[in-house]
């Protein structure tokens, strides 16, 4: 597994290969210290800087370097460069830009997240350190989830590894569902969106309010169709493995309000962020006004995690602002399951409309290419002529396929998929079979498309 799992990234290109062995090793060798080392925790207690030389937490402290150095190196060295330059400039001063031609391994904030985790509950005692090399080196590598997530755990994914596997007929049948699903998900709506959203985002200057108005929703399927739809396939893929990999979304765009829409989306990111920033931080058993700095923390560094640009940070700070004011009054932990009726009241409908709004406006930022585009974007938005004379709605063919993409993932909102409704119907295969050929009457071939969250 480890020799596939390696194969499969260094495919891409193999020199990366030995930043993944290096993070591996690092947290291997610090696991075992932390772990091993009787001298664990000084005699006297230290505080501040002088407590990272000492004990268990030097080994923390090793580790952090190391993947959290090479994480800023090579994903965000020339945003600082560019920043500060530019900050120089603006105070009237001439400076000299100076920037590298960096590649941006695939995956590593992904993997150094996963590896990270493992050390931190190493040092707080929650695990135990492996002293199987290959074992680690595979979690941290594992293939299915490299390069895009879920960001796994080692309490969930390292223990795996060492129990036998035998593949179940219901389990395979499983996967092959959330591998199905995923590919229309990824092929049908987020690559038939970008077809329409690309050239909006590229020529806004001289769109109208309708076709921006449009840009920003069909941009916000494409994101879930194509993050989500990944997450499914790795999940599937595991599953076919004999792995658990943990739930990544559900059915974001239903949230009732934004602090459910970050229980829905991109789970392994927001639970990471939760236990291993926030909580640290104090959580909300602090301050308010501690704890208001504490939830703009977590939300602007989530947003600079996905990518060395203004844009995400703008993004993160967005969505820290829509949720410190149902904080504030307290309502921030209200919707915390699906409810029991199958349609929505009229209230509900209201509060699904108002997020998705909320969450598309902010998704204009996570798309544009610097924050003055997204300005210009969303000014067009509100003050163009709403109406042009040559205007043109997208495709037939998307939009019926988004009505029944909507309505599939709300009415199966009660499972994790929706086909695990179907077992043992008489009518599943002709839906297994009307899905795959709607993938391939519907979905977009013959151009490469990424997954959008690879650049992560």
């Amino acid at each position: 597994m480890l020799f596939t799992s390696y194969v499969f990234y260094g495919w891409w290109d193999w020199r990366f290969l030995g930043l993944i062995v290096l993070s591996s090793a690092v947290d291997y060798w610090c696991g075992l210290r932390m772990s091993e080392d009787k001298h664990s925790e000084p005699t006297v207690k230290k505080e501040g800087l002088k407590s990272w030389f000492y004990g268990k937490k030097k080994y923390l402290g090793i580790s952090l370097l190391v993947n959290l150095g090479m994480l800023a190196f090579f994903k965000y060295f020339n945003f600082f460069i560019d920043s500060t330059t530019d900050f120089i400039q603006m105070m009237g001063f001439q400076a000299h830009q100076e920037t590298l031609q960096i590649i941006l391994p695939v995956g590593i904030s992904f993997y150094t997240f996963q590896t990270l985790s493992y050390s931190i509950d190493v040092y707080k005692g929650k695990i135990e350190a492996t002293k199987d090399p290959i074992a680690f080196f595979t979690f941290v590598a594992f293939f299915p989830q490299l390069v895009a997530g879920p960001i796994e755990r080692a309490s969930n994914l390292l223990p795996q590894f060492f129990k036998r596997r035998e593949f179940q007929y219901r389990q395979g049948s499983t996967a092959m569902k959330l591998i199905l699903w995923g590919l229309f998900k990824k092929m049908v709506i987020a690559d038939n969106c970008a077809l329409v959203v690309n050239p909006i985002f590229e020529n806004y200057q001289t769109a109208s309010g309708l076709e921006l108005i449009m840009g920003a929703v069909l941009f916000s399927f494409q994101i879930y169709g194509d993050f989500s739809g990944y997450s499914d396939i790795a999940i599937g893929v595991a599953l076919l493995l004999g792995f658990k990999l943990m739930v990544n979304f559900r059915t974001p765009y239903f949230a009732r309000d934004i602090a459910e829409f970050w229980r829905r989306w991109h789970i392994s990111l927001s639970t990471w962020f939760r236990d291993y920033l926030y909580i640290p931080l104090g959580g909300s058993r602090v301050s308010t006004a501690k704890a208001i700095r504490n939830i703009f923390i977590v939300f602007l560094v989530s947003g600079f995690w996905h990518g060395a640009n203004w844009t995400f940070i703008a993004w993160g700070g967005i969505h820290a602002a829509m949720f410190i004011p149902i904080f504030l009054i307290g309502k921030n932990r209200v919707h915390l399951d699906e409810g029991d009726h199958l349609i929505p009241s009229f209230k509900e409908i209201l509060q699904m409309g108002s997020t998705f709004l909320m969450v598309c406006i902010a998704w204009v930022f996570f798309r544009s290419d610097s924050i003055w585009d997204a300005w210009g974007y969303l000014s067009r938005l509100f003050f163009n002529p709403f109406v042009p004379k040559n205007f043109s709605w997208f495709g037939y063919d998307l939009r019926i396929a988004l009505i029944l993409f909507l309505a599939l993932e709300y009415f199966g909102r009660f499972q994790f998929n929706w086909m695990s409704k179907l077992q043992g119907t008489w009518y599943r295969y002709p839906i297994y079979i009307i899905t795959a050929f709607l993938i391939v009457y519907w979905g977009v071939f013959g151009e490469a498309k990424e997954f959008i969250y690879f650049q992560f």
